[in-house]
């Protein structure tokens, strides 16, 4: 099995291979250098283009934008299992799930398999990873060379060794991590000197590395594929995003990159996006007022009830805690109760307009009024269609709306259990109930730092990642969303929200880069099939290039 589940709140070891007929390499067989310069950011290798990364570009797929990672170990994590952080969940410096991280500690722990198991699994190869992070060491057990070194020039030296030494290597992931120390003193920017120095220097020990590698005694007969990355850039307590370089000799130049508009397609009853600990952030209550919205494209019309969008309990019959936004016919709908908190159940509120199959903006908002005692002694709903506001409401007697089930983007239990399939974007949460005139005037907003009330957000998801599980949110304040279940990434092309700046096609790829891309690329590299039970997230992205290198 590719993915095995525990019990108990502790770490395991990876489980064991299941071994199949191992299939050795012989002359002209593929291997595989990973080299991570941690805390590396895209931007400022750019910026600075040191020698030997630079002349790489040249024959390489690159991306000066990989989506970051949630801290260190959870970038290696992605990096060596193929699946991102909202699945492994690992981001602590001891490679353990940390406490607090929005899951529950006490459910079933699953541990991923990683690449040097897949690949022994299938080659009779040699493995080796090279760093001075002795956690990572601990981490990867199964390593047949893992030398004990504490610096980056001591990473270069025993690179070189392992290279000039061990003919029968298959893949070796180095590390360095000089760079992301460096950023700590004076910021992570090239105007910085110790960081850019410290660029400089790695960039020299990857020119060491790769003149040792073409040194090899059967190197002409070995076909290397060479992945220059970081686990993120910045640092670990603050990443952003990084870079990847894919290089072969055979390869053309290509930069990985988003093109057009790329969200989730949400089409199941388990496709969702939630704020998985929110600490009550998008807690309704009694006397709290909020604005929400999100642009919306559906995939039909004349539908009956579905839900799509909710912080509420399921509703059954008229019992219902919270709100959720339904789809009733061809119209928007709003359910509101307080049914577990001594208040009325259902009241279904629908807007009049019919947002069929095109990009529409809807929007919620709750307004309350609340006397000196801090009791709420007026309470609105409203619902808004493109900015014209469609329904209004006293939903004062349904009282508390509050619930502790998460903010949710895909389906509900309502009065159907057929989902609507659905596109989301720019969904945001105000804290405040805006008025009728702002939400008006700031309909296809692009960019939401210029909203007026851009103090009261307290989340902003674009919802346009295109890769892996988590909607970034990119409020001043608030948290990501991870997605789960089974949902789809889709390309719209041109087929931009109004709220979405549209940039130039220059592609018919959209090839988003993530560090969990480096698995799915060495397995494909190794000529293993990537298999569902891998719940890989990466992306064997050469497989679009094959006219290129396949002889």
């Amino acid at each position: 099995m590719g993915i095995l589940g525990y019990t108990s709140c502790k770490k395991y070891a990876n489980p064991p291979a299941i071994y199949e007929e191992l299939k050795p390499l012989t002359a002209g067989q593929r291997k595989i250098l990973v080299i991570s310069i941690d805390g590396l950011t895209g931007t400022e290798l750019q910026t600075i283009a040191p020698t030997n990364i630079a002349a790489l570009q040249k024959n390489a797929k690159y991306s000066y934008n990989t989506l970051k990672t949630a801290s260190d170990a959870a970038g290696w994590v992605s990096m060596l299992t193929g699946t991102s952080f909202v699945k492994h969940q690992i981001s602590t410096d001891n490679f353990e799930r940390a406490a607090g991280s929005g899951i529950d500690e006490h459910a079933p722990i699953v541990s991923y398999r990683n690449v040097f198991d897949y690949i022994t699994q299938y080659k009779s190869v040699k493995t080796a990873l090279v760093t001075p992070w002795a956690n990572l060491r601990n981490y990867m057990k199964n390593a047949d060379f893992a030398p004990a070194v504490t610096t980056d020039i001591a990473v270069k030296d025993s690179t070189v060794s392992i290279l000039n030494n061990q003919a029968g290597l298959g893949v070796i992931f180095v590390n360095f991590r000089e760079v992301e120390a460096a950023g700590a003193n004076g910021g992570y920017v090239a105007s910085n000197a110790n960081y850019k120095n410290a660029i400089v220097k790695a960039d020299e020990y990857v020119g060491n590395i790769l003149t040792a590698l073409k040194a090899r005694k059967n190197y002409p007969g070995e076909d290397w594929l060479v992945i220059l990355t970081s686990n993120h850039g910045g640092s670990s307590a603050n990443p952003t995003n990084g870079f990847t370089l894919v290089y072969n000799p055979a390869f053309k130049p290509f930069e990985l990159k988003k093109s057009g508009f790329n969200p989730v397609l949400f089409s199941t009853n388990t496709s969702r996006a939630v704020t998985p600990d929110d600490k009550g952030l998008y807690d309704v209550g009694d006397t709290k007022s909020i604005t929400v919205q999100m642009e919306t494209k559906f995939n039909s019309t004349n539908i009956n009830y579905p839900t799509f969008f909710s912080k509420s309990t399921n509703l059954s019959g008229s019992s219902i805690t919270g709100w959720q936004w339904g789809h009733y016919g061809d119209s928007w709908s709003v359910t509101v109760g307080g049914t577990s908190n001594g208040g009325s159940g259902k009241l279904q509120v629908n807007a009049t307009t019919a947002p069929g199959t095109n990009w529409h903006t809807l929007t919620m908002s709750i307004n309350t009024t609340v006397n000196t005692q801090g009791a709420a002694t007026a309470r609105t709903l409203k619902l808004y269609v493109d900015g014209n506001l469609e329904a209004t409401s006293d939903i004062l007697s349904r009282k508390s709306l509050t619930t502790s089930e998460l903010l949710r983007i895909g389906h509900r239990t309502g009065d159907t259990d057929t989902p609507t399939p659905f596109y989301g974007a720019n969904l945001a949460f105000f804290n405040v109930a805006l008025s009728d005139a702002v939400i008006k005037a700031n309909i296809g907003l692009k960019d939401i730092t210029q909203h007026p009330n851009y103090a009261n957000l307290i989340g902003f998801w674009p919802m346009d990642e295109g890769t892996e599980g988590t909607f970034f949110n990119k409020a001043p304040v608030g948290y990501n969303m991870s997605l789960s279940g089974v949902y789809s990434w889709a390309n719209l092309g041109a087929l931009y929200p109004p709220g979405t700046t549209p940039e130039p096609i220059t592609s018919n790829l959209s090839i988003p880069s993530t560090v969990s891309d480096v698995s799915a690329l060495a397995l494909y590299w190794m000529k293993i099939n990537i298999l569902p039970d891998f719940s890989f997230d990466g992306k064997p992205y050469l497989k679009n290039f094959e006219l290129e290198f396949l002889k």
